[in-house]
């Protein structure tokens, strides 16, 4: 296991954002726990126009909220990156939203999937605006037993706060046919989460577990984000 950690934090830096406020005590919290160093990159989308290179020397990768992205296809192509590479990923908010899309172009050839929030004329949204607000709202949310994210937070039920107006759309489930297993749903059943079949850590979530870090508790995702990051080459 690597004790020394470089994780590439995809996404505009803001630090009006409290998510990006949250994410390197996140990052150092977790890593506290784990006995690791792990220091957190932040890698502008727009900086990105070779990700094999731009991301090159990370054992993990972590889009990041707070869209529209400068570049959108910074982002895709560093999840594209991640997802092939198999190296570990975590997209949280918008991070997950454009996971999402980014599978369903390249991984099940919807070329025109897209994002409402950046294309409003999209023909195939498939992250459209939620029909109720999750800007600093907390919800209750159910995980999939045996998922990643149930095995990480040790519970089938969990509270976790959001900030965001988009979410995947009603046919974006259908359409994935379980390639990209829903782990986390709201009391409507709505997607919250989700993890890649077959990978060791690919995990996305709507909600924002980073916020636990400002409270001084460790996000059990990022935790666990670290382990796979820290042991990818065992």
């Amino acid at each position: 296991m690597s004790s020394r950690l470089r994780i590439g934090l995809v996404g505009d830096h803001n630090p009006s954002v409290i998510a990006h406020r949250a994410i390197p005590v996140a990052l150092e919290l977790a890593a506290s726990e784990l006995g690791l160093h792990a220091s957190g990159d932040w890698v502008a989308t727009a900086a990105i126009s070779n990700a094999a290179k731009d991301l090159s020397p990370y054992q993990g990768i972590w889009c990041v909220p707070a869209s529209p992205y400068e570049n959108m296809q910074g982002a895709l192509d560093a999840i594209q990156f991640a997802r092939e590479q198999q190296i570990p990923f975590l997209g949280t908010c918008a991070g997950f939203q454009h996971a999402l899309i980014e599978y369903a172009r390249n991984g099940l050839g919807m070329k025109d999937a897209d994002h409402a929030e950046s294309n409003p004329a999209a023909t195939q949204p498939l992250i459209s605006r939620l029909s109720c607000s999750l800007v600093e709202v907390e919800s209750e949310i159910t995980l999939v037993p045996g998922s990643i994210l149930q095995r990480s937070y040790g519970t089938l039920t969990i509270t976790e706060g959001y900030h965001c107006n988009y979410g995947p759309s009603a046919e974006c489930e259908a359409r994935f046919q379980g390639a990209f297993r829903v782990t986390a749903r709201d009391a409507a059943g709505e997607v919250r989460g989700g993890e890649l079949e077959g990978y060791r850590f690919f995990v996305g979530t709507l909600f924002q577990p980073e916020r636990r870090a400002l409270k001084g508790d460790v996000p059990p995702i990022v935790r666990e984000f670290l382990r796979a990051a820290a042991t990818q080459d065992a």
